[in-house]
């Protein structure tokens, strides 16, 4: 860990095509993906909202703003970690998500947990 990292959050994502749930025929394509959000900084700092953008093969982009993410507001102290699962529908095959958490540190400081930008893609849709 960075000493000089007051305010640290690593996010990771590992993301599915949910076969039985989409309907490729219709234009529609289900997607899972799993956060790990980490704590990598020396400040606790809890995840107050969250911002989405997702967009699709045609470049049509939808966001999303709220609250928490799957109903709550994980509070993480350094070297924690919080772990959840939520999805997402497009209309084509191949995708992307990108974003930001908005934290609250204990020193009652805001900052931005940035989402690296990543792919949803049905399996061999990209070659």
């Amino acid at each position: 860990m960075n000493p000089d990292a007051i305010y640290k959050i690593n996010v990771k994502v590992e993301t599915s095509f949910i076969q039985e749930q989409s309907e490729p025929s219709e234009d529609r394509f289900v997607f899972a993906y799993t956060i790990t959000i980490h704590n990598d900084g020396n400040m606790p700092a809890k995840l107050i909202s969250r911002h989405w953008i997702i967009t699709d093969a045609h470049g049509k982009v939808h966001e999303v703003r709220g609250l928490g993410v799957i109903g709550e507001q994980p509070h993480l102290r350094p070297g924690e970690s919080f772990q959840y699962t939520s999805g997402t529908i497009l209309d084509t095959p191949v995708g992307s998500m990108s974003g930001c958490y908005t934290m609250l540190a204990d020193d009652q400081n805001e900052f931005d947990a940035h989402i690296p930008t990543f792919t949803l893609s049905k399996p061999h849709a990209l070659h």
